[in-house]
């Protein structure tokens, strides 16, 4: 019954809070602030404190050190999603997909467990990708969005997300890297995706996509610190660590959100 709890029930109840807060927020207040908040760690504290509960702390460290790498990936997603977006839904689906399957599966079969390594990854992609959007195809942040909220598009923003981020929990139990890459699957990223682009269209997708790529350095300082603090202070001291330095992260992030063109 626990199990079943912590894979499958709070997973999907927290990741469809926060899609459904992030993209309301998006469309309030626009792409900088929704696409920077919508990055926040959220799901990866929960997926990570069962792994260190069923394994161990060093399990759990050890796992962790792909998922900078990894994240690197999922920039990578977002921006080929962006690019993409501008000729069809369909097909900016399948082609950030395959991008995607193909990275991790090169992640997977290196088998990296090493933090620095990932970390400079995570850097590399951040950098790119955000240029490319940034200077190559000049995409834009978009401003407020104004929206009638119907039950029925709130329970389906979140039932979508909630059902992709518990598959990808119950899937992360085989092996450390594994577990790791499953661990930041880009389910809420390509929920985001897809509704900002069926209710905006692919200009404001973009603007999000870029605005999460800056804001993946919230996630990924979490789990950095986690590889390190989970076996030093334990899973709550070393989650808590590890969010307030995440949080912080963040505020500076939205600091400069500003300079986004």
């Amino acid at each position: 019954m626990f199990d079943i709890l912590i894979e499958i029930v709070l997973p999907f109840i927290l990741s469809a809070l926060v899609v459904v807060v992030v993209t309301v927020i998006a469309e309030k207040y626009g792409t900088k602030t929704g696409g920077i908040l919508g990055t926040l760690p959220t799901t990866i504290i929960i997926a990570f404190a069962f792994i260190a509960l069923k394994q161990d702390v060093d399990f759990a460290s050890n796992a962790v050190a792909v998922v900078p790498a990894e994240m690197g990936v999922n920039l990578v997603f977002l921006c080929v999603f962006a690019i993409l977006a501008f000729r069809s839904t369909i097909l900016a689906l399948t082609g950030s997909f395959i991008v995607w399957i193909g990275l991790t599966l090169v992640l997977y079969f290196w088998n990296l467990q090493n933090i620095y390594i990932s970390l400079i990854i995570f850097t590399v992609a951040m950098v790119s990708t955000f240029l490319i959007l940034e200077k190559k195809y000049k995409i834009e942040s978009i401003g407020k969005k104004a929206v009638h909220y119907t039950p029925s598009k709130i329970i389906l923003r979140g039932v979508l997300t909630g059902v992709i981020i518990s598959i990808a929990v119950m899937l992360s139990n085989f092996g450390e890297v594994l577990s790791g890459i499953f661990t930041v699957f880009p389910a809420i990223l390509t929920s985001t995706m897809l509704i900002t682009i069926h209710e905006h269209g692919p200009k404001f997708s973009a603007g999000m996509a870029k605005s999460m790529i800056l804001g993946c350095w919230s996630v990924m300082s979490y789990a950095a610190i986690i590889h390190f603090s989970y076996p030093a202070y334990g899973i709550l001291w070393g989650s808590v660590i590890a969010y307030v330095a995440a949080v912080i992260v963040t505020i500076v992030i939205l600091k400069l959100k500003n300079k986004i063109s």
